[in-house]
């Protein structure tokens, strides 16, 4: 993507926080100067020396894998992944990332539902899939449920192709600009199946007839120069698969249904 003009790229980062909860180190950050509206640019940074190393994940950097799953949702034409580059900040080279100004559905909305939520078993609101039945931490059986909203299911598709293996609750975004954002893609692209995610709620259902087009017309440039783009940040290997994976969604152009023991993350949320 071509430079903005708002010091995304290069404009000095300013931690303002670190978000505590994340697996790796991950900061908040301000860009010096300003954006178009005359606010700072807030990003998030994650460093690469701040990586826990994952025994399944030898290959690479974290940092490499979100950037990589943000050219793919751009290459397709999806704008799934907010815009994710590779630079330095004041702790070395890492992952930046620009923040996404979300909705918050219990207070700006009246309290309705999140995209990913829990509710009650059994008691799945309208416009709404159930993923599965469960026991919450105080002994309540509850639904875990998510909107059937074609943005969502973008997302679903997305990580199909990603071969994601951690879409938890919080990682899908709706933006105040009425798009659905997905972040936290450092444990995608295995050359390995490796599929988890809370979104399983197509399973077995047939693909759009928009969303075939758009992995079409994906497909026809893979292999290519921009498998070679990609190689910066995966292995060859991890290309092939992507390929395969592609292919195989236009062969059969139906959303999987699990295929292992452990098909959501833990934690969901």
């Amino acid at each position: 993507m071509a430079e903005t003009g708002d010091g995304f790229h290069s404009g000095e980062l300013t931690v303002i926080g670190r978000v505590s909860t994340a697996s790796n180190v991950t900061l908040v950050c301000e860009v010096t100067g300003t954006a178009i509206d005359g606010a700072p640019l807030r990003v998030v940074y994650k460093p690469i020396r701040g990586e826990r190393p994952l025994w399944d994940f030898p290959d690479g950097t974290l940092a490499g894998r979100e950037v990589a799953s943000y050219l793919i949702s751009e290459a397709i034409g999806w704008g799934v992944i907010p815009e994710t580059i590779l630079r330095e900040g004041p702790f070395g080279p890492g992952m930046v990332q620009r923040w996404v100004v979300g909705v918050d559905n219990h207070t700006d909305r009246g309290d309705r539902l999140d995209l990913i939520d829990l509710c009650p078993a059994g008691t799945v609101p309208e416009g709404f899939r159930e993923v599965l039945r469960a026991v919450d931490d105080v002994g309540n059986e509850v639904s875990l449920i998510h909107a059937d909203d074609p943005r969502l299911q973008r997302m679903a598709v997305l990580d199909v192709l990603l071969n994601n293996a951690d879409r938890k609750g919080g990682h899908a975004l709706e933006g105040l600009d009425g798009q659905v954002y997905g972040v936290d893609h450092g444990i995608c692209l295995h050359a390995e199946y490796k599929l988890r995610t809370v979104l399983w709620g197509w399973a077995g259902q047939p693909l759009g007839d928009g969303l075939i087009a758009d992995i079409t017309a994906f497909a026809k440039q893979l292999p290519g120069a921009f498998a070679d783009t990609l190689s910066a940040h995966i292995t060859d290997a991890e290309i092939d698969a992507l390929i395969e994976r592609t292919q195989q969604l236009l062969d059969e152009p139906v959303m999987p249904v699990p295929r292992t023991s452990r098909p959501i993350p833990w934690p969901a949320f």
